[in-house]
């Protein structure tokens, strides 16, 4: 009879392993996939752009562009649905005065290929380089939600933008998925670890962390490890009593965004 069981939990066990290194895409991501012919709708002035990258994939992006613009913001979303629904965020950026641009990831939205935590940084450094064609490095500013944290801290950590902003960050992504599965050996298992502190370590620019004390899907506590081992380059700013998903809701996240993005203005420019 023991026999049995302890057989019976270790066929378990190793079918919830397997699961995870098979289907760990259906956990991790949950993309909403978009017709090539859709046509975005949004409240401000856009371009659709589309990139055949060097593998044969495709990467389908928005950017919205202001007169005498800042800078640009490259935001890197999160792992849910596509920047049909994401491209609202644009507001909250073309109000303080720059242009945005956002992909979607491969296999969301329009963008297509096989996804890879390698092809993600390859997608992210090949945009960020289309971006450098059009400005300074001085006027970019990388911005990182969610899931997109730890790509952004990878570019930031390639290039030298003027800022790098995380918007809810975890520690790692392996990290974090050890929170919910802590007794899976998931470093083996995942194709995807995403060591923010890591990354950190590499950006020469300032950092700024926005995260909600509530947060229950990525712990607040992450974005206080992050700022502790990176004192010299990370500021926190904590939204208190804010979750993941309703930071838009505090007027306490807006003034946080104005006061990060807020550029002197040159008394010099013509």
């Amino acid at each position: 009879m023991v026999i049995s069981l302890v057989l019976a939990l270790g066929c378990l066990y190793a079918a919830l392993c397997l699961a995870v290194l098979f289907f760990q895409h259906l956990f991790f991501f949950r993309p909403e996939i978009l017709a090539t012919h859709f046509k975005y709708q949004y409240a401000f002035p856009f371009e659709e752009l589309n990139f055949d990258m060097p593998d044969g994939g495709k990467i389908n992006a928005i950017y919205f562009k202001v007169p005498n613009s800042r800078g640009v913001i490259y935001y890197l979303k999160g792992n849910s649905r596509s920047i049909k629904g994401w491209g609202k965020f644009a507001k909250d950026f073309v109000s303080n005065g720059y242009d945005f641009f956002m992909m979607d990831y491969r296999g969301f939205g329009k963008s297509r290929g096989k996804r890879t935590q390698q092809k993600l940084f390859d997608d992210a450094q090949f945009l960020y380089k289309w971006l450098l064609a059009h400005y300074a490095q001085d006027r970019i500013v990388v911005f990182g939600r969610s899931f997109g944290t730890g790509i952004a801290t990878h570019v930031a950590s390639q290039n030298h933008p003027r800022l790098l902003v995380l918007d809810s960050p975890y520690f790692s992504f392996l990290y974090n998925a050890k929170r919910y599965a802590f007794f899976l050996p998931l470093r083996w298992l995942m194709h995807y670890d995403l060591r923010t502190d890591l990354y950190l370590k590499q950006v020469s620019c300032p950092v700024h962390i926005i995260h909600g004390t509530k947060d229950r899907l990525i712990s607040f506590q992450q974005s206080e490890m992050l700022r502790n081992l990176h004192t010299d380059k990370v500021t926190l700013h904590a939204i208190d009593g804010a979750r993941h998903n309703n930071l838009p809701d505090f007027p306490e996240f807006f003034e946080v965004l104005y006061d990060v993005l807020y550029v002197e203005p040159n008394p010099t420019a013509a």
